[in-house]
């Protein structure tokens, strides 16, 4: 492992541990300027292929999931943390799926069940531009489902 600091190639691991999502977090010392570093490893999955509306296939990307989450989120009182582990829930729902293609449809929703738990107003922001609201009708029925769900566990 190259130093990020001066470059050497030689450098020996002080800890090593789990990371919640399957990584293995290891601290590392250069033998050459004796400066501290972390790298992770993780396996590598095979491609997981997204079928989008249009029919085309592309590999999963879980840089476009967490774009489309922060974008929602934008100006809410998420942590960077939350969206995190969104995004890590995502990405490991894919890879687990005994299929190697998923519909776009299925990330969709797996999406706006994650940001239903986390900000609903969030959740509204990304379902309008999943679902491509058409009218305001279908916005208040969208809003409507949301507030009948907030009732239930009152009830």
């Amino acid at each position: 492992m190259r130093c990020i600091y001066c470059g050497c190639s030689e450098s020996r691991v002080v800890d090593s541990r789990p990371t919640e999502d399957g990584a293995i977090r290891r601290r590392r010392e250069c033998e050459g300027c004796q400066k501290r570093f972390t790298t992770y490893e993780k396996i590598e999955m095979l491609p997981v292929f997204i079928i989008k509306k249009d029919k085309r296939r592309e590999a999963f990307d879980a840089a476009k999931v967490r774009n489309g989450i922060l974008k929602a989120c934008e100006k809410r009182p998420v942590s960077l943390e939350e969206i995190e582990k969104l995004v890590q829930h995502v990405e490991t729902s894919v890879c687990r799926q005994p299929e190697q293609e998923v519909t776009s449809d299925q990330i969709g929703l797996l999406i706006m069940d994650g940001l239903k738990n986390l900000d609903e107003v969030a959740y509204i922001r990304f379902a309008s531009v999943y679902r491509q609201f058409k009218d305001v009708q279908s916005f208040m029925q969208e809003l409507q489902q949301l507030l009948d769900a907030q009732k239930k566990p009152e009830e």
